[in-house]
């Protein structure tokens, strides 16, 4: 793997929970990064090994998680570190530094918005989806960037036509489920070029879009054909709830990227496990 990446300066915010500092040090040990670990260092549970890589380890004091935030996001616009993680932090406290008008780094008409890909044993190939963790309920022209983000995370993945699926509990659009109303606009953008090479349908419900068996047994003609390699989610209520599901009840392994901002932020649960963040830095540095 080191041979394979160029070596970026991973910021770290307020690690001071197990599973993110084991998952960055797997990073360390592998060559791929270097790592600036935000926080209050006597409170960060290194590993015994931690000083053989002094190297490429560096330590900034934070006060309070607010001030690590804020401090990481410094690092980022001062191009000291070229990627983030968000450690033992609330998600809110993190994107309330990175939206700062003043000191933040999301440049002006950018949507910044979360990305997740999911390996589930029972489907047997990559799913990704948007958007688990930003985006209350999205707008049309975020949800255009939110499918904009998703081809390019599913071409990362040598995916050459993603396929796309806007979700909804019905097949139908209409005034009953305003977002729905977005839907058809966004295909025809999507027939004119705007994306790439994808194919883009909606609304649909959500074993539709991944069974064609019961796409064909409802009658419905989707150019997606059951197979979707991407999900977006009407809001982030049915979103999270998903995210969460997955690895609870499906065994899946997932990483988690948000996507808009100056770099790459790696933004997986504060209880996700160590190889759900290792998988998650993989991806914000693919």
């Amino acid at each position: 793997m080191s041979e394979q990446r160029e070596r970026k300066c991973l910021v770290v915010v307020w690690p001071h929970d197990a599973h993110t500092v084991d998952a960055v040090f797997r990073t360390l040990r592998e060559g791929w990064v270097s790592l600036l670990l935000v926080g209050q260092r006597e409170s960060m549970p290194l590993p015994a090994d931690w000083e053989e890589y002094a190297d490429r380890i560096a330590f900034e004091y934070a006060t309070d998680a607010v001030d690590a935030a804020r401090l990481a996001v410094k690092a980022v616009r001062e191009g000291r570190a070229q990627a983030m993680m968000k450690a033992l932090i609330n998600t809110d406290v993190l994107l309330r530094a990175i939206l700062n008008k003043e000191e933040g780094i999301l440049q002006k008409g950018r949507v910044m918005s979360h990305v997740a890909v999911m390996e589930i044993p029972a489907l047997g190939r990559l799913l990704l989806m948007s958007d688990a963790a930003v985006l209350p309920y999205p707008t049309e022209e975020q949800r255009a960037a939110q499918i904009g983000y998703l081809a390019a995370m599913c071409r990362k993945f040598e995916i050459a036509q993603p396929r796309i699926a806007m979700l909804h509990c019905t097949e139908f659009a209409g005034e009953k489920f305003p977002h729905t109303l977005t839907y058809a606009p966004l295909i025809e953008r999507s027939k004119a070029g705007e994306w790439g090479n994808i194919l883009l349908d909606g609304p649909l419900d959500l074993r539709c879009t991944l069974d064609k068996e019961a796409l064909d047994i409802k009658g419905i003609n989707s150019p997606l054909e059951g197979k979707a390699d991407a999900l977006i989610f009407p809001d982030i209520e049915g979103a999270n709830a998903f995210y969460k599901t997955m690895p609870l009840f499906a065994g899946a392994e997932i990483a988690g990227v948000l996507q808009g901002p100056d770099c790459p932020v790696v933004l997986s649960s504060r209880g996700d496990s160590e190889l759900t963040k290792y998988y998650s830095i993989a991806v914000a540095l693919a």
